[in-house]
């Protein structure tokens, strides 16, 4: 059965793949499973056929069959569990890249989004240099951390698995950013991301939402 998806029919990102349903795209291209996407406006997502798929009136939803879901992190565990390329099979190792979902979405994604926000909203507020600072250093210090982590190897764990699509797309928000340019080796850590090829055709797929080539 042919999953199909959401995403935003005017993508405030202007077509760089920074949407929420970039990792969902990349996680079904790893797997190669076909799926449909139908494209929704701001106003269809605060409309209750959207909310009974997703509560928080938000992108991405998936529908397979009787299956609906929602949240990008929940909808790639997901598609990864069968899949070995997606996931480690062996308990451990599938526990600890669960555990570097979470970790991408609660622990880095936050101050990322925050400032993110901050720039975009809050630039002509008399704070907003001093909020900035704060919000970089904290910023910087996940930055660090995940560094260190990432220190002699390629991936979050031993292979490329779910956790690293998850992670990456957090990531990604931090692109043309000198706080990214300050972490080498997490910079590369995305490049390594965006040149597999599954991430090319994500992106091109989403991208041709933007410039009107979709089929």
């Amino acid at each position: 059965m042919i999953p199909t998806i959401t995403a935003f029919a005017q993508s405030p990102d202007r077509g760089q793949g920074l949407a929420r349903d970039m990792a969902v795209r990349w996680a079904l291209e790893e797997v190669d499973q076909p799926y449909d996407v139908r494209l929704v406006s701001f106003a269809a997502m605060k409309e209750p056929s959207h909310i009974a798929l997703q509560p928080f009136g938000q992108i991405p939803t998936y529908e397979e069959g009787t299956l609906s879901l929602f949240e990008s992190a929940a909808i790639v565990l997901h598609v990864a569990e069968p899949h070995q390329l997606h996931l480690p099979q062996n308990a451990k190792g599938r526990a600890r890249a669960i555990a570097w979902m979470f970790a991408a979405k609660s622990t880095v994604e936050p101050p990322i989004v925050e400032r993110s926000m901050a720039l975009l909203l809050e630039a002509d507020r008399p704070w907003h240099a001093e909020r900035l600072t704060m919000l970089d250093e904290r910023v910087r210090t996940r930055l660090a951390d995940l560094s260190r982590w990432l220190t002699d190897r390629d991936w979050l764990e031993n292979d490329f698995c779910a956790a690293d699509i998850v992670m990456v797309t957090v990531l990604r928000r931090l692109s043309g950013s000198a706080l990214l340019d300050e972490q080498p080796t997490v910079a590369s850590y995305v490049a390594r991301g965006e040149a597999r090829p599954a991430f090319g055709r994500a992106f091109d797929a989403q991208r041709a939402i933007f410039t009107g080539s979709a089929a």
